[in-house]
């Protein structure tokens, strides 16, 4: 898919490198289509690195996108250099008037607070409510799952005694299969990163929600509403081959004691062998199939017209169409 990004963005020349299309500007603004807006809120700290991750998710797809990415005003960010916020970044005022198609809200390593103790939260919940009348479709990743989930169902995450970290297997678990995990094979692999989850029980109390899939080893994966407009995804298909890997030698090295080698990440469970990637082709899928089913065919061409939209009036969204 053609994505259109700022033009000196460092997640360019990586992406290039990739053979991924990516669109200047000045050549966007000659096509005669509606493209989507997908608006990028980065929570994470070095927003360099997920940034490109989630752009490269994006990328295959034959529907141009044009990409916004959005920081927090009210947290004050030191692995992301400022002139590079200043550059690539916006801020929620400078958007608040505008509609987007589709939303990503990222993770945050800030599992074990209290919401309420982050200090962008207020900031946060402002964004997820605006989000409701000017975006069609959200997806939340870890902790922004955790957050849309406590902010919008009032469900709230338990704090695990032990990280959730490795690659798991996973399965479709609603019985009426829906369009995200179309194409998906009977068990797929996702990496995990975390300190939290959401217990079953919770999510079963609220009719509006249903468990699209999950783990025997680390719980629920994926979590919507019933029209498609609200995804919570509690692990990271993103991650590059060696996300976790880094993420291990950095705990090491900084002298953490109850550091775990991943599961089912390095080959033999060995780090001296590297990390086997055999999560890439279900995440692009993944990715793929929200940008198509969820954003590009449900979205009016009005985009405005969002804001009217009521879920009630809105068709239960199932896989009708299964093939598999």
């Amino acid at each position: 898919m053609p994505i259109r990004i700022a033009d000196n963005l460092p997640a360019r020349h990586i992406l290039e490198q990739e053979r991924i299309f990516v669109m200047e500007e000045n050549r966007a603004l000659t096509q005669d289509i509606r493209p989507i807006r997908i608006v990028i809120l980065n929570l994470m700290p070095d927003k360099l690195v997920t940034e490109t991750q989630l752009l490269r998710a994006l990328s295959n797809s034959p529907i141009q996108v044009d990409v916004e990415l959005l920081f927090t005003m009210t947290h004050q960010s030191t692995h992301t250099p400022a002139d590079h916020l200043t550059k690539y970044y916006r801020t929620f005022p400078e958007i608040k008037e505008e509609f987007f198609d589709g939303m990503i809200i990222t993770g945050a390593p800030v599992e074990k607070m209290p919401f309420e103790e982050v200090d962008y939260w207020p900031e946060l919940v402002e964004i997820m409510e605006w989000s409701k009348t000017h975006v069609y479709s959200t997806l939340h990743l870890c902790w922004g799952a955790f957050a849309g989930l406590y902010y919008h169902y009032g469900i709230q995450k338990t704090v695990l005694d032990k990280k959730v970290f490795g690659v798991f297997e996973h399965y479709k678990s609603w019985s009426r299969p829906v369009k995200l995990f179309r194409g998906f094979d009977d068990v797929f692999y996702v990496p995990h990163s975390r300190h939290a989850e959401v217990r079953r029980e919770e999510v079963e109390k609220r009719k509006e929600l249903r468990i699209l899939s999950e783990s025997e080893e680390c719980g629920i994966y994926a979590i919507s509403d019933l029209h498609g407009r609200q995804f919570f995804i509690m692990g990271h298909s993103e991650y590059d081959r060696d996300t976790l890997d880094k993420e291990y030698k950095r705990d090491l090295a900084a002298g953490l004691t109850d550091v775990d080698i991943p599961k089912n990440y390095y080959i033999d469970d060995d780090p001296a062998n590297g990390p086997l990637l055999k999560w890439r082709s279900s995440a692009t899928l993944m990715y793929t199939n929200w940008l198509n089913y969820y954003v590009y065919q449900e979205t009016p061409f009005d985009i405005s017209s969002i804001k009217s939209i009521r879920n009630e009036d809105l068709i239960p969204d199932r896989d009708v169409d299964r093939n598999d």
